[in-house]
């Protein structure tokens, strides 16, 4: 039986196989579980040609619908700890699915943990210092594991992300923004950032627009705002309501950020709200049940909620600088313990995994979800993906989709 299966290809799935059309003439640990575990799902081996470093025989459950919220700048023992100001994510959340113990960012500051989340690319001196400058990335060469080697913001298109392979494989994803396009002329209700070689005026938040470019990934690539599906998937995170309320209309990977507000990056916020993990926490009460009561995540889906870093160096998973900078996180080999909770049918509620894990191995699970090869240093040998510490119910829970 296939791992992907009802695959969705609806109004989002055609204009990405269009694109694909185009876009294809340019594109050449450690610790243990503390909760229940049961094996992964067995699946018939794949029609990709994966990379050779993936595992003989690895699975995961069936999962059809990825949801991705990222949240902002907290170290594990602030968010999670006894004082916590995030009680909804801190304590109710893990009780209805899996607490990540030590999850870790890769980098320092924001933008180089988007960019690893979506494309295994490591930082480099301009994205580690979130591109004050919107510039273009010279290469100048490939590293092991398709590193680009160069300086800058922007790639160029030979260097490929999850929402290439996604349209690659016909499937389907959207990129959901906060804020974006609030203000006219800022930046674009769609596809939004500055124009290239230009200061990113987004890094100073208004009022009424607190959209960062450099909480958007999917801006940074030519492979992404080169071709008319950015435009068409990287959209405003008014669209996602209307999206989640029909499992066709829903895309198989969804990633949002909130504004620099709501993802607990400014405290207090440039509208007054509070900020910090107190106004991430009320974002997280208004979307997470919209999301975990949608048909998408209650048939086939997984929520992860995560920080791009935490407030230290620390990193896990034999974490690779990269051949642009000498450390990673800066002062160190990466972005911190910041922990992180993932909700699904296939996760039973109160499973505690303290594998190490990173935003390396995120992108991983995702690509083994749907059958992907490994990008960038998400196919590092020894990585770990998603297991079965976390998909403690073999069999998906088909109530709520993440109580017990």
């Amino acid at each position: 039986m296939e791992r992907v299966h009802a695959v969705r290809r609806v109004a989002v799935g055609a204009a990405s196989l269009l694109a694909t059309t185009t876009l294809s003439m340019f594109l050449v640990s450690c610790g243990e579980s503390h909760a229940p575990t049961a094996p992964r799902q067995p699946s018939a081996s794949s029609s990709v040609s994966l990379d050779e470093g993936r595992p003989e025989g690895q699975s995961t459950p069936r999962i059809n619908h990825v949801f991705v919220i990222t949240l902002e700048n907290e170290g594990f023992d602030v968010t999670f700890g006894p004082n916590t100001l995030a009680p909804y994510l801190a304590d109710s959340l893990p009780k209805r699915g899996a607490l990540l113990t030590q999850y870790f960012g890769t980098g320092h500051f924001s933008l180089d943990n988007y960019i690893a989340m979506i494309s295994g690319q490591a930082p480099d001196s301009a994205t580690s210092a979130d591109c004050g400058v919107y510039t273009e990335f010279v290469q100048t060469g490939t590293a092991a594991f398709g590193q680009a080697i160069g300086k800058g913001c922007v790639y160029p298109r030979n260097v490929r992300t999850i929402a290439n392979q996604l349209t690659e494989r016909g499937l389907t994803w959207r990129a959901y923004m906060e804020d974006m396009g609030n203000v006219p002329g800022r930046e674009s209700p769609t596809c939004g950032h500055v124009p290239l070689g230009t200061v990113d005026i987004t890094n100073k938040a208004l009022p009424n627009d607190q959209y960062a470019d450099r909480h958007d990934g999917f801006v940074y690539f030519h492979s992404i705002i080169d071709f008319p599906i950015c435009q068409q998937n990287v959209v405003p995170l008014t669209r996602l309501a209307g999206d989640l309320n029909d499992e066709d209309q829903t895309p198989n990977y969804v990633f949002i950020s909130p504004n620099v507000c709501h993802d607990g990056h400014d405290a207090p916020c440039v509208d007054g709200e509070p900020g910090g993990l107190v106004s991430a926490d009320a974002f997280l009460k208004t979307w997470v049940p919209r999301i975990t009561s949608s048909p998408a995540f209650r048939s086939d889906g997984v929520l992860i909620i995560l920080f791009d870093e935490g407030t230290d160096a620390t990193a896990c998973c034999n974490e690779q600088s990269g051949p642009n900078v000498a450390q990673a996180g800066r002062t160190g080999p990466g972005g911190g313990r910041t922990g992180a909770v993932l909700l699904s049918p296939f996760i039973r509620g109160g499973t505690v995994s303290n594998v190490g894990y990173n935003h390396y191995s995120m992108l991983k699970s995702v690509e083994d979800i749907f059958d992907l090869p490994y990008l960038g240093f998400a196919g590092q040998p020894g990585l770990a993906p998603f297991g079965p510490d976390v998909y403690t119910r073999p069999k998906p829970h088909k109530g709520e989709g993440h109580d017990n």
